[in-house]
């Protein structure tokens, strides 16, 4: 596990939303975990983690080209990511969600890139 992406806190409340999904339970909810590459344009919001491998995570992913996207992606490939100026995907510390997962992936989808 990545545990310098996400905190226990968010592992725990990520893992909660991907049993929710997997026992089929239509689910909307607030992103749990922003990550980002502080030297370039890629941004991931996170919901849910799938609680059968723990590191495929699920949520709107923009690599910044202009074409954010719903899907999964796992957190050891996050984690071996740099960007042009060699910095890591970092967690970050002052996120908190104000909209629901369908709300930011509207906004993205307008706009070309997940809006703060």
């Amino acid at each position: 596990m990545t545990l310098s992406l996400i905190t226990e806190v968010e592992r725990e409340q990520l893992l909660a939303n991907g049993r929710a999904r997997a026992a089929g339970q239509a689910l909307d909810p607030l992103p749990v975990v922003r990550l980002f590459t502080p030297d370039a344009h890629a941004v991931w919001l996170l919901t849910e983690l799938d609680p059968t491998d723990e590191d495929t995570a699920y949520g709107l992913c923009d690599v910044g080209i202009g074409m954010p996207a719903l899907g999964a992606v796992r957190l050891s490939e996050l984690a071996s990511i740099v960007g042009p100026l060699k910095r890591p995907v970092t967690r970050d510390l002052y996120f908190r969600a104000a909209r629901t997962l369908s709300e930011y992936m509207r906004l993205a989808y307008l706009n070309g890139s997940i809006m703060d």
